[in-house]
């Protein structure tokens, strides 16, 4: 795991305790400013995954408060992907200038905030901090008792409800979501060169499936091989590789093409921003993936997926609905990650090891037969 994400987990064991309990006794909040256009604060630390699965609930938020501004407390990992998100008004990235960013934010003058992290404490503090009239968040701990309306979390919940019950603790609505419909929007005219480049590689071939070999938990690796190795026989059947990932990816992705072949492959790793690698995601025909960020990306833009799970709770964070298929052992040891901490696997993660080529490629064919 990153070592910055990791420092901050353990900050707040240590002190999200103390935060929540020297906050009650530091402000009190105030009454209502603007019932009619309240002014909203977000709170979405974490991730890619989280910040995408966020869009239905920020969505039905925009929708009840057409006229209000819609700021949202993000990190710098997870700002790229809620920046192209149409209910947002201002994304602000609190760990680039932590203590002048958070200042401003509990001297915002919010009328409502919502907190989404799922478990950490901090969060709660500045929620609470903010003297906001309305404050909504998980009851998974402590924290509960800085909300003025707290809401159950339960783990079986896939995430994008568990967002939304949230939305429904401030409107008092209840929301349906659709799991089989696009909730990412996208500009294809402002990115025209990659359309294009996507179209090329695509002449003679039956389909583009996308690759991704990447993951920031080590225990969410399948391996460069076993990708490059189902790429080269998804390619020897017709199909165009497209291979995507960020710098971090760079010398996965040479060892990928080293397997399957330069020529084989349109490579994107670490040439494309998050937007312009959500519109190349949209373009393909299938997406493979660990559980991880981009899997929730290609959810989110249409794009059918085969996704490979163990560590994470499947019912939780797999993709929903009729294109999707989970590859998932289901040993005894998995899921073992829980909110966001993931444990090392003594295993030798054998859950994901445990996975054959032949039976992901068997999935993507299930979905994607050849032409």
């Amino acid at each position: 795991m990153n070592w910055k994400i990791e420092g901050l987990k353990k900050f707040d064991s240590i002190f999200g305790r103390l935060a929540c309990s020297v906050s009650r006794l530091a402000v009190s909040p105030r009454k209502w400013v603007n019932k009619d256009n309240p002014k909203i604060l977000v709170i979405r630390p974490g991730g890619i995954g989280d910040g995408v699965l966020l869009f239905p609930a920020l969505k039905e938020l925009r929708e009840e408060f057409p006229d209000s501004d819609i700021d949202i407390l993000a990190e710098k990992r997870n700002a790229g992907i809620l920046t192209i998100c149409p209910s947002v008004s201002n994304v602000i990235s609190y760990d680039i200038t932590p203590v002048v960013t958070l200042y401003k934010t509990v001297k915002g003058n919010y009328d409502i905030v919502i907190d989404t992290e799922q478990w950490h404490r901090l969060t709660a503090a500045v929620s609470y901090l903010t003297k906001a009239a309305l404050r909504i968040g998980f009851a998974t701990n402590e924290r509960a008792n800085l909300y003025t309306q707290s809401v159950t979390y339960k783990q079986e919940d896939y995430e994008v409800y568990s967002f939304l019950n949230l939305i429904s603790a401030v409107t008092g609505k209840e929301y349906q979501f659709d799991e089989n419909k696009p909730f990412i929007p996208l500009d294809s005219n402002s990115h025209s060169e990659i359309v294009s480049s996507l179209s090329d590689f695509k002449k003679g071939k039956s389909g583009l499936v996308g690759v991704f070999a990447g993951a920031t938990v080590p225990e969410r690796r399948w391996g460069t091989n076993n990708f490059a190795d189902l790429s080269k026989e998804l390619s020897e059947g017709g199909l165009g590789i497209v291979l995507i990932g960020g710098k971090v990816d760079l010398e996965d992705a040479i060892k990928f093409k080293e397997i399957i072949g330069s020529k084989n492959v349109l490579d994107y790793v670490g040439l494309t921003s998050l937007s312009q690698t959500a519109l190349i995601i949209s373009k393909l025909d299938l997406f493979v993936t660990g559980d991880a960020g981009l899997m929730h990306i290609s959810y989110g833009v249409g794009t059918p997926t085969v996704s490979l799970f163990g560590a994470g709770i499947e019912g939780k964070w797999a993709p929903q609905g009729e294109k999707h298929i989970a590859i998932n052992k289901n040993l005894s040891c998995s899921p073992c990650t829980k909110f966001g901490y993931t444990p090392r696997c003594p295993y030798n993660v054998k859950c994901l090891s445990d996975i054959k080529v032949q039976e992901v490629k068997d999935a993507v064919m299930n979905i994607l037969p050849p032409l």
